[in-house]
């Protein structure tokens, strides 16, 4: 066995997972030293913030609704004016990365304590991560104040999620998973919890393909959502978010899609300079080692998910200054970036081609 040497710090998120977690939200909220919790979420989740916002009574500050994709900086200054003008000492976040994006604006601001309950598998709820976007860049950081304090997984939220929204926020939480395989920083746990989710989240897309409404698939898709989310916050990240946050910030592409349409083809550019992270996805997916990409391709086809950029919106004429932004600021990542090979492989996404390396 080879020596090993890793450094490994877990945050200190409380998790609570299971049906009924909702009705434990008030005494959290106490645990918390919180009174008056204002709750955030996006337009078209208004009724299911306002029903929360009823189970807290005296203790909820208001409905919050202006969450939006990537986090516009006017949107994250508009919040932070209203959290302090009605006096919150806390929020409570429902819904997906949009409102869990927007919860931590504020947190950022206010160091207000955040209350997470996702309805989707984006799994922003894990991780110190933010991201604004300002003048169409899309800016990320980590700082412990926007953690979530506590998170509440109630696979009972997500039981009307629509099934495409199911598969596409499936396929960016695979997409955490699979770069921290191959992350510089890795360590054991990471991997194990990574190939997990990794395996959890295919069995999931796999269970809704042939029962969408199934409860124990959209359970098990959570489950998943957890552990890639968690991987998420604990190692660096590579191409592939570096690519999404570009794409998306600059061209205000939807989030979960994006990352859908990109990760087989990042993976493909990864994947011979990354042979035991395609050894643990390949174990993961019931795929051959070599065929990794091909397999994650083929069930974003089964499962009905985008597989194209232009699909998404993204001007063909933008490619080259994608490719450009790619390489601009050095990261770590398995495979030097090329541009040349960068600007092949958006090429590839951006038309719907199968990966290629």
């Amino acid at each position: 066995m080879e020596h090993l040497a890793f450094t490994y710090q877990c945050a200190p998120a409380r998790v609570l997972f299971g049906r009924g977690s909702l009705s434990r939200l008030e005494e959290e909220l106490l645990a918390l030293n919180v009174r008056r919790a204002l709750v955030l979420c996006t337009p078209e989740q208004r009724e299911t913030a306002e029903s929360v916002a009823a189970r807290l009574g005296a203790r909820a500050a208001g409905v919050f609704d202006r969450a939006a994709m990537h986090v516009p900086i006017e949107t994250a200054r508009e919040a932070v004016a209203h959290a302090r003008s009605v006096g919150a000492d806390g929020m409570v976040a429902v819904g997906g990365g949009s409102t869990i994006g927007l919860g931590k604006a504020i947190a950022l601001e206010h160091a207000l304590p955040i209350v997470a309950i996702p309805t989707t598998y984006a799994g922003s709820e894990m991780t110190s991560i933010y991201g604004i976007t300002e003048d169409g860049i899309k800016k990320t950081g980590r700082d412990a104040r926007v953690l979530p304090r506590t998170v509440l997984y109630d696979p009972d939220l997500i039981r009307t999620l629509p099934l495409r929204v199911c598969v596409t926020s499936g396929f960016n939480a695979m997409a955490h998973a699979a770069e921290a395989l191959y992350a510089h920083d890795r360590n054991p746990v990471v991997s194990l919890m990574a190939e997990e989710g990794l395996r959890a989240m295919a069995a999931a897309l796999q269970g809704l393909q042939e029962a969408p409404q199934s409860d124990a698939a959209r359970e098990q898709g959570l489950y998943g959502a957890w552990l890639c989310g968690t991987v998420l916050g604990a190692v660096s990240m590579g191409l592939h978010h570096k690519l999404c946050h570009t794409l998306g910030g600059s061209y205000n592409l939807p989030h979960a899609e994006t990352h859908t349409v990109m990760l087989p083809h990042t993976l493909a550019y990864n994947a011979a300079s990354a042979p035991e992270a395609m050894s643990r996805a390949a174990r993961a997916l019931g795929a051959a080692e070599n065929r990794v990409p091909q397999a994650i391709h083929e069930l974003m086809r089964a499962t009905g998910a985008p597989l194209a950029l232009k699909e998404l919106g993204l001007p063909a004429a933008s490619l080259d200054r994608v490719a450009d932004l790619a390489v601009q600021n050095p990261y770590p990542n398995p495979r030097p970036l090329a541009r040349a090979a960068l600007r092949a492989m958006l090429q590839r996404a951006y038309e719907g081609a199968p990966p290629l390396p």
